[in-house]
């Protein structure tokens, strides 16, 4: 479970925010912040692995938290605020923030940004060390124009799997992409793994009653 700190000055919104957490799978609330000086020790004593951050605190800026949880702390922060001047949002990019959502935001924004966060940790997490490619999937650099496919996988192919993301939103696994355009299940699970690889999809397990977890694939946003 990834553990989430959420600072906010306004208590009902921290209550919505963590809400948005709590249904969240693979994240749990490690605590509730409504002033700075509570966000950093907090993060102090309980470690969590990601900070949402309010920019309007009581007591001193959320870009001063950021200052100081990046001299102090090992931890990843989401800037969540209604400040949209860019001088702020220059601050906050300038500080390391992953991503910076802009208040009022429904649960579906909130979720793809955790699950982009839990996507970067699982890439970081099975690479022994990054190529250029690997790093350029971390930091979202964007892929060519006609990046080249694996030995084996066809353009025509590859175009026909990425319909198939593109209308199953909420993603699907390589039997129903085999389904869905008419290839080979192993076949399709290449091209989805592919895709994965290049940083145009991300997986996340879905669990059933019996069995073996199955990987779910589904585009990331903007790729």
């Amino acid at each position: 479970m990834k553990r989430v700190l959420v600072v906010d000055d306004d208590f009902m919104v921290a209550k919505v925010h963590s809400g948005y957490v709590a249904r969240t799978a693979g994240f749990e609330v490690a605590g509730v912040a409504h002033t700075g000086a509570d966000a950093l020790r907090q993060v102090a004593a309980l470690k969590p692995d990601l900070v949402l951050l309010d920019v309007y605190l009581p007591d001193m800026s959320g870009l001063d938290v950021l200052k100081s949880l990046r001299a102090n702390e090992d931890v990843d922060v989401i800037v969540i605020t209604a400040a949209t001047d860019v001088d702020t949002v220059r601050g906050a990019m300038r500080g390391g923030v992953l991503h910076y959502l802009i208040k009022p935001f429904d649960y579906d924004a909130l979720r793809d940004q955790l699950a982009h966060f839990a996507s970067l940790h699982e890439r970081l997490d099975r690479l022994g060390s990054a190529a250029q490619a690997d790093v350029d999937q971390v930091f979202g650099a964007r892929p060519s124009s006609k990046p080249l496919l694996p030995k084996g996988l066809t353009p025509e192919t590859a175009r026909l799997v990425e319909n198939a993301l593109k209308s199953h939103p909420d993603g699907l696994s390589a039997s129903e992409c085999a389904s869905s355009t008419g290839v080979a299940r192993v076949s399709a699970r290449r091209y989805l793994e592919h895709f994965v690889s290049a940083g145009r999809a991300e997986v996340r397990l879905r669990y059933g009653g019996t069995g073996r977890p199955e990987r779910i694939y589904a585009l990331v946003p903007g790729a």
